[in-house]
């Protein structure tokens, strides 16, 4: 396979991965930097669970079509805006998680409960549920985001970046299962949240590639 083909494909993955875990519905999406101004995106009206590399197209970041069968979704914004203000961003997922939406939905912050949740934290949050279908809002929410690796957006949902597709969807795992905890302990009474000092010591074990293969390997592995 070319590497252009290797890129898709993980992305087909990558995409199959978060909807089997119940992270991304028939909404979500994910991309790929393709060069300068270009993205590898899934199209709008492809069926998740059934994403095949038919369903990823090329665009620019104006949306227009450079390759592919299909329009890409309306969001395609959020990315474009990302890729604009982060150089260092190479890949993007956006999905609409029930558990770490449930605490913008009720003013809750994110807390680190999780080691591998805590990689993420300090979490900010876009004060909009607006769907980011245009290039302001795009701009707000890579504003919010800043130099962070994740965001959420107000009772809507929320994005990951990273160096490669690998970590992108590693942290919107990691991010998913430490709002399920957070979510699950406020049910008995207040959770334990790692201090700074925690934190550091998290992120210099656990933020590795091998260990964010690893994790890939393991829902890769289902499919």
């Amino acid at each position: 396979m070319t590497e252009t083909e290797l890129l898709k494909q993980d992305l087909v993955d990558c995409i199959r991965m978060l909807e089997s875990a119940d992270i991304i519905d028939y909404n979500g999406h994910c991309s790929i930097r393709a060069g300068e101004g270009r993205m590898f995106i899934n199209i709008g009206s492809c069926q998740r669970s059934r994403l095949t590399v038919a369903d990823i197209c090329t665009i620019d970041f104006d949306g227009n079509v450079i390759e592919g069968n299909g329009k890409p979704p309306l969001e395609f914004h959020l990315h474009a805006g990302i890729y604009r203000a982060r150089a260092d961003v190479k890949a993007v997922v956006h999905a609409h998680p029930k558990w770490s939406t449930f605490l913008t939905m009720t003013g809750h912050g994110y807390e680190p409960v999780y080691a591998q949740g805590s990689l993420v934290w300090p979490l900010p949050v876009l004060d909009s549920p607006n769907s980011i279908n245009n290039r302001p809002m795009a701009d707000r929410l890579a504003a919010t985001l800043g130099d962070r690796p994740a965001a959420m957006m107000k009772s809507h949902g929320a994005v990951t970046v990273g160096k490669d597709i690998v970590e992108a969807f590693v942290l919107a795992n990691y991010l998913e299962e430490n709002a399920y905890r957070q979510y699950m302990a406020l049910q008995i009474g207040k959770p334990y949240a790692f201090s700074k000092e925690e934190v550091a010591l998290c992120r210099e074990k656990l933020w590795t590639p091998s260990l964010f293969k690893r994790t890939w390997d393991h829902f890769r592995a289902k499919l």
